[in-house]
Parts: C-alpha cells; sequence; structure tokens
C-alpha cells in the first residue's frame, strides 16, 4: 500500500518530530509512507472574512496538487465522520480489497480548510471535536495508520 500525507506547514518541534519519524519507521514493513509538505499560505492580522476565505482557498488549491493521481483521499476535517481506529482499519482493509492501494490523507493548515478540499474528499475523517494543531495531528495521523495495520494484521498493540 502507498500512503501520502499532504499537509501544510512545517513541524519545528523535535518532539513531534520524533515520534513522526518513530512511527514512519514502524510503518515500512507494512506500507510505503511519504509525508509531503507544502508551504503555509500566509494570513494578514485581522483579515475579512472574504480575504480569510481567499487564503484558505489558495492553500487549498496547492494542498490538492500533491494529491497523487487516482489516490483515495481521506481529508482531516473537524467537521468529518469520527471513526474508532478498529473502523478506520477495517476501512483500509476494505480499500485495499478493492484495489485502492494509493492513500491520501490531506491535513490542512492552522486557518483550516477551503470548502474546495473538503468536496474534493472521499472520505472527510475528524479525530475528535476537540482542536489540535495541525503539527500535533500529525503524529497522531502516523500512529493510527500503524494502529490499523497491526489491528488488520491480528496482532497486539501497545504503546
Amino acid at each position: 500500500m502507498k500512503i501520502t500525507v499532504v499537509t501544510a506547514g512545517k513541524i519545528k518541534e523535535k518532539y513531534l518530530t520524533a515520534g513522526i519519524n518513530e512511527f514512519l519507521k514502524r510503518l515500512g514493513p507494512f506500507a510505503n509512507v511519504k509525508i509531503v509538505e507544502i508551504n503555509e499560505e500566509k494570513m494578514k492580522d485581522n483579515p475579512s472574512e472574504a480575504e480569510k476565505q481567499q487564503t484558505l482557498q489558495q492553500e487549498g488549491q496547492r494542498l490538492l496538487r500533491q494529491v497523487p493521481e487516482g489516490s483515495y483521499l481521506f481529508v482531516l476535517d473537524v467537521y468529518g465522520q469520527q471513526l474508532s481506529s478498529e473502523k478506520l482499519a477495517a476501512k483500509l482493509d476494505s480499500l485495499a480489497l478493492q484495489g485502492r492501494s494509493n492513500i491520501t490523507f490531506l491535513i490542512g493548515g492552522a486557518f483550516g480548510l477551503s470548502e474546495e478540499v473538503r468536496q474534493a474528499a472521499d472520505f472527510r475523517l475528524s479525530f475528535s471535536p476537540m482542536t489540535f494543531t495541525h503539527q500535533m495531528i500529525r503524529l497522531l495521523l502516523v500512529e493510527q495508520i500503524y494502529r490499523c495495520f497491526k489491528i488488520n494484521r491480528g496482532e497486539k498493540y501497545h504503546w
């Protein structure tokens, strides 16, 4: 399986980078996982609603250009559907059985997602109604992807 994580912004915190790298290493035997980062769009101080939407649209278009053609697109969205780890694992397994072995997870920037990105999604996934930084959600995502592979292989997982 080929998994691409498309995200806006770079990670500066060493503890997050270390955690992400650990899970990418653990994922090696299960999938080819690649993280593609784009620079976040700059937002003016006190932007109007129109300026905010324009900035989100520009960032969204740049994010969507990084999604491999034919890839099944999960967009991480606070307004998306919440799944348990087991249900996400079952969804990934079902996609693989359907021959959909190219999967992309898209994480927006600090200001959220454009409607265009939400509409492009094959599945909108919410981790929680709580708000997390987009850097932290990247760590949570790669951990959950790893957990999905362990669940689908019937292996125990404790960290």
